[in-house]
């Protein structure tokens, strides 16, 4: 029997992470196995992957050392760093360098890097179109992962780039729900005008991962983007008046509006929004369903997504 090509996989426990590594353990072929990566192996999450058969190992991605030890003896590595967690671009950049260096040092084969554009190639720090954040960004957490792609093609590893879409899961945990005016109906805010978002069931990331990895070296060296539907907030907005067993209206907000939000990253998410608006044509092109579909046949649109998840939808 040929020996398994084991798979290290960053975030083991978050919503990217978990899905890959769910998928690799439900692979018929068994030729891959998962090392799910995690600061904490003894957390639920990480015991519930265990469980199904992950080796779990403990690294952080702060420290490279750790990092070069627990991608030893894989053949690849799922790549992906928590911008939210700190909300700092030059912290964000430093640790994907730090994995770009372990995987460099621990002879990974095909590394997988979850990034996104950065949106100053589009839209120069010196366009008011939309404000320049934290003094050098227009969309900090898209412009670092973007900014950090180099650092791994400068390692020298086999790296493929993948463009991720807008979460649907953002509607259960990210407080991006429907939520209720005085009047009692349901509004969902998105500050898209009638422009298409392309989103994704965070656990179908995995299963194009996986698919990617499947293909071998079909596409190393190159930048590929998953979604699993095109949809304008209006048609969200139906879906989830479907789903949710009440009328759900779509309210258009402005960016400006998105912005001045009191929540941190209000104005990064209103500056992303922006830019996906202004570039709608270009970034849904470069998220493809049927692409998707082709990695992953069972990828789910938003009507299938809220078949299964409608219900934890919060409603206030």
């Amino acid at each position: 029997m040929a020996e398994k090509k084991i798979i290290a996989v960053i975030g083991a426990t978050g919503a990217q992470g978990g899905g890959l590594v769910r998928a690799i353990l439900s692979g018929q072929s068994g030729e891959f196995g998962a090392r799910g990566i995690t600061r904490n192996p003894g957390s639920d999450n990480a015991t519930a992957l265990a469980e199904l058969g992950a080796d779990m190992a403990r690294a952080d991605l702060d420290d490279l050392g750790s990092l070069t030890a627990a991608f030893s003896g894989c053949y690849g590595a799922y790549c992906v760093t928590n911008y939210w967690e700190h909300f700092s671009p030059e912290k964000e950049i430093e640790q994907a360098r730090n994995l770009a260096k372990a995987a460099k040092a621990a002879d990974i084969r095909h590394i997988i890097w979850s990034t996104l554009e950065d949106t100053r190639k589009w839209v120069p720090l010196d366009d008011d179109r939309m404000p320049t954040l934290l003094e050098r960004y227009k969309v900090p957490h898209f412009d670092a992962k973007g900014e950090a792609d180099r650092v791994f093609t400068e390692e020298g590893v086999p790296t493929t780039f993948l463009l991720l879409s807008y979460y649907w899961d953002n509607l259960i945990y990210f407080g991006q729900e429907p939520q209720r005016g005085e009047d009692g109906t349901l509004a969902f805010a998105l500050p898209m005008g009638d422009k298409k978002l392309p989103g994704i069931a965070a656990e179908d990331i995995g299963q194009c991962a996986f698919g990617i990895f499947r293909a071998g070296n079909e596409f190393i060296g190159k930048t590929v983007g998953i979604a699993g539907e095109h949809l304008t907030g209006a048609e969200m907005a139906a879906e989830l008046s479907e789903a949710l067993g009440e009328t759900v209206n779509h309210f258009p907000v402005s960016f400006d509006m998105y912005r001045s939000f009191d929540f941190p990253g209000a104005d990064d998410l209103g500056n992303m929004f922006q830019f996906k608006h202004d570039f709608n044509e270009y970034f849904t092109t470069s998220r493809s369903v049927e692409f998707s579909r082709s990695l992953n046949p069972k990828l789910l649109d938003f009507r299938g997504w809220l078949a299964k998840n409608g219900e934890r939808i919060p409603r206030h």
